[in-house]
């Protein structure tokens, strides 16, 4: 009896040494998260192309979801996402620069607070528009470091 709770012990300890070893480290977390919000104003500006889309949907896994709380709008396909990014390039950018200003991180998971600035011309626009706000995102991530949940809660 003895041997078989030795055992069970030990199993159990093996499984929380392995699932501890699969989350990503603080450090891991914060530099994705620069990383990915690089990509998010490198996808943003007056030269932006397909290829800084590409490289801003590289951070998210293949099965994710984005949820814009403020419009109550959430894209859970790539495609779309893809072509949304896509259509905006033939909206007119002036400049867009975004600013980590707090990350609080957790397990697998990082609230980052930047701020946004922001000039540009909609293409649906006959004048251009500038905005500057401060925001809150949530990203969710992957044991292998992909981006499974984005929520964007809008700020002042």
């Amino acid at each position: 009896m003895k041997k078989v709770i030795s055992i069970l012990i030990l199993l159990c300890l093996a499984s929380f040494t392995s699932y501890a070893a699969n989350q990503l480290t603080e450090q891991q977390i914060k530099n994705l998260t620069q990383d990915f919000i690089a990509a998010k104003n490198a996808r943003q500006q007056p030269d932006s192309d397909e290829e800084d889309v590409e490289h801003f949907l590289s951070f998210i896994a293949d099965e994710f979801k984005d949820e814009h709380l403020k419009f109550n709008v959430t894209v859970t396909s790539k495609e779309e996402l893809r072509a949304g990014m896509l259509a905006k390039l033939e909206d007119k950018i002036i400049f867009s620069s975004i600013e980590i200003l707090e990350m609080m991180i957790g397990s697998n998971v990082v609230f980052v607070k930047f701020k946004e600035h922001a000039k540009g011309q909609p293409a649906h626009l006959d004048k251009p528009i500038e905005y500057s706000a401060i925001n809150i995102m949530s990203l969710e991530f992957t044991d292998s470091g992909k981006i499974k949940h984005i929520r964007r809660h809008h700020g002042l």
